[in-house]
């Protein structure tokens, strides 16, 4: 059943449910018409009896009572003495089949009896006490029981009728929930070949069609295409993050490889040591990249690290006792506690660290202090200020404003980005602050 259709299974669930209140329906008509067809017979029982009570008071009751006289039933006269004094057929020369009577007050009594001889099944028994000079007679009429189905036929028509319902309701289902669903199938199809042609770098921009009325359908028709943004946006970031990484790892590669072209051509003038120097600083640079490029691939994958209580202002004032900086920075820093990977909030610290100091005129200030329900870190330059249309950009990989590249402060556009993903995956912000002056980023973590 998990592989069948929404319309297979609302078909099924529909036809299941119109089966159960078939044979409800069915029980009920049943139970109606059966209680009818009893009193049926029990009144033509009477009338055969009643008939058979006329004969008697006008003297003219036959041996052998005529088949018209029992309409389909059969009769049994006993006289005042017990003694069998006409019948149909041959229940004139039988023995008294019932001793069913009726109450002392009444006339007429009514019954079912199973046992009585010469008769297998079990009968409809009505008594008429008549009441004559000799004394009392009593006229049986005896008549078939009904069966709880009532007849053969009476059966097959509530059969007939349930399985013409079952089929027009599978049948109606199928139709209305197919027709119901036709929208849903264009919405999926269009997605799927706007998909495909947005994977395919085809078709930018197409977009599902949004259906005329505001209902479920177009709500499902808008989140595709929003999904659809989602994916040709994702995608974009990606063509992007591909060509600027080329870019960037083909920059200290090409600057490497034109210092040993140069040095080759002439080996023996060539200045080794201050060749090995300038070929490390390009070694260097890609080594970042690449190493930038490993934490955002660890950071993407959900893989954040052991998290502990720590103080953030122990950890920053630690990072800047191990890299023995000069009193270009000053730190304001109060105790402020935090749950967090030791390993990736110092990355988030020297990075921001790195680019304060790549764009710093003359001194760095790191400020660490509680505010509410959030611990905050800030650094600040007193450099260039980052124009208010470029504070989320800098936060997206490989983006460096022009002042930088034309300063070549040495960074690979990825620094921010590692920030800015770290404080995401400690459920935090890193945002750049207006500031009148210089650059101040601010990163917001939780308390610990």
């Amino acid at each position: 059943m998990n592989t069948w259709s929404i319309r297979t299974r609302l078909t099924v669930i529909a036809t299941a449910v119109m089966a159960v209140l078939c044979v409800v329906a069915s029980s009920l008509l049943t139970l109606v018409n059966h209680g009818q067809a009893v009193t049926h017979q029990i009144e033509r029982a009477q009338g055969a009896a009643l008939k058979t009570v006329h004969l008697i008071k006008r003297a003219d009751l036959p041996r052998v009572i005529p088949p018209k006289v029992a309409e389909e039933g059969t009769i049994q006269v006993i006289d005042a003495k017990g003694v069998v004094a006409a019948g149909t057929g041959t229940l004139s020369a039988q023995e008294r089949l019932s001793d069913l009577i009726p109450p002392a007050d009444d006339t007429t009594g009514t019954g079912v009896r199973c046992d009585m001889p010469g008769m297998p099944d079990c009968k409809i028994v009505v008594v008429f006490r008549v009441y004559e000079p000799d004394g009392d007679w009593y006229v049986y009429s005896f008549d078939d029981t009904v069966p709880w189905y009532i007849s053969d036929g009476f059966l097959a028509q509530l059969a007939i009728g349930s399985l013409f319902l079952l089929c027009l309701t599978a049948l109606g289902t199928a139709l209305v929930v197919g027709r119901a669903l036709r929208p849903v199938e264009h919405i999926r199809r269009a997605a799927r070949d706007i998909g495909a042609s947005v994977a395919g770098g085809r078709a930018l921009g197409s977009r599902i069609v949004l259906p005329a009325h505001h209902d479920e359908l177009r709500a499902l028709a808008v989140t595709a295409n929003e999904m659809l943004d989602r994916l040709e946006s994702s995608l974009r970031r990606e063509r992007e993050f591909t060509s600027n990484t080329s870019h960037d790892l083909r920059t200290p590669v090409t600057a490497m490889r034109a210092e040993l072209d140069g040095a080759m051509l002439h080996p023996d003038e060539t200045d080794w040591a201050s060749t090995a120097e300038r070929l490390t600083v390009s070694v260097d640079r890609l080594q970042e990249i690449i190493e930038d490029l490993l934490v955002l691939s660890r950071l993407d994958s959900g893989a954040v690290g052991d998290k502990e209580r720590l103080d953030l202002a122990r950890l920053v004032r630690d990072e800047l006792d191990r890299r023995r900086l000069d009193g270009r920075i000053d730190l304001e820093g109060t105790p402020t506690y935090v749950e967090g990977s030791r390993l990736n909030l110092a990355r988030l610290f020297t990075n921001l660290l790195d680019n304060a100091l790549r764009h710093a005129t003359s001194h760095v200030t790191v400020r660490i202090h509680p505010d509410g329900p959030y611990a905050v870190l800030q650094v600040e330059n007193d450099g260039d200020s980052i124009p208010p249309n470029m504070r989320e950009a800098v936060f997206e990989r490989f983006t460096r404003l022009d002042a930088s590249r034309t300063k070549d402060t040495g960074g690979s556009g990825l620094g921010l980005a590692i920030v800015r993903e770290i404080a995401h995956a400690h459920q935090g912000t890193a945002t750049v602050a207006d500031t009148p002056t210089g650059t101040r980023i601010d990163v917001t973590l939780p308390l610990a």
